[in-house]
């Protein structure tokens, strides 16, 4: 935990309660957040739906941030999925719209909390301008040896599998040897030096994954709140993490109770 968050314990507020009651030595490795409610956020407001997306923004950096300080390893964020280009087309150019604006702002913060940038997702479908600004990113951070933040980009976990069984017959033609087993699927997974994550996230109060990471959370803890993604602040990703602490992770086995 850094120096802001060490002071943040030592007030009395709702946040620094929530932060106390963290066993820094239980985190999870690594969380993945399904961020769902930025048209609801709109909608109760009366706005166009891009003023909750822009409104989602906050809640990203927000997120970021505790993870960050916290010293979480992997934070792994559901941005656009495959599904998404089937909104209208007015709606899909604001979202690459705000991402590559997202990219250019936040790029010499995430250099100065030491993160950095990765991403899954077929990203070679995603406009020029876009793959153009995601390689600058990412080659601007990958020095950086903090939390490792993944932007899941034109992703969807169905196409994940379809490309990965493809990576393997590929393979298997050069060389005459095809193996397949849950070792040499999960190596040509988007997701290959990632750990699965421990903890899923998801917002809005929607119980369903959503085409997200569907090999990788066999085991992953869920929580699911009711808040909107835009409404989402660090307290809630302490309640996550403190719920997430409190469970007995068994993988299929016995409990100890």
């Amino acid at each position: 935990m850094d120096s802001r968050y060490q002071a943040l314990v030592k007030t009395e507020t709702p946040e620094s309660r929530l932060l106390a009651q963290i066993d820094l030595d239980r985190l999870p490795g690594h969380i993945a957040v399904i961020m769902d409610g930025n048209g609801r956020w709109a909608k109760k407001r009366r706005l166009p739906r891009i003023a909750g997306h822009r409104a989602g923004i906050r809640a990203v950096r927000q997120s970021v941030e505790a993870c960050a300080r916290l010293g979480v390893p992997y934070l792994t964020l559901y941005a656009f999925s495959v599904e998404n280009w089937k909104r209208p087309h007015s709606e899909t150019a604001l979202l690459m719209s705000l991402l590559r604006e997202y990219l250019k702002k936040e790029i010499s913060e995430l250099n100065r909390q030491n993160i950095r940038l990765a991403v899954i997702g077929r990203i070679h479908e995603l406009p020029k301008v876009v793959q153009r600004d995601l390689e600058s990113a990412l080659e601007s951070t990958r020095q950086n040896t903090g939390l490792r933040l993944t932007l899941a980009l034109n992703y969807g976990a169905r196409a994940e599998l379809v490309d990965a069984v493809r990576e393997l017959f590929s393979a298997a033609k050069q060389n005459g040897n095809l193996t397949i087993d849950e070792a040499s699927l999960s190596s040509h997974l988007y997701t290959r030096d990632l750990p699965d994550p421990d903890l899923l996230i998801r917002t809005s109060g929607e119980l369903r994954l959503s085409n997200f990471l569907l090999w990788q959370v066999a085991y992953s803890e869920l929580w699911v709140t009711d808040t909107l993604w835009p409404d989402f602040t660090h307290a809630d990703l302490f309640q996550a993490i403190i719920d997430y602490q409190k469970r007995e992770r068994r993988y299929g086995g016995i409990g100890l109770g």
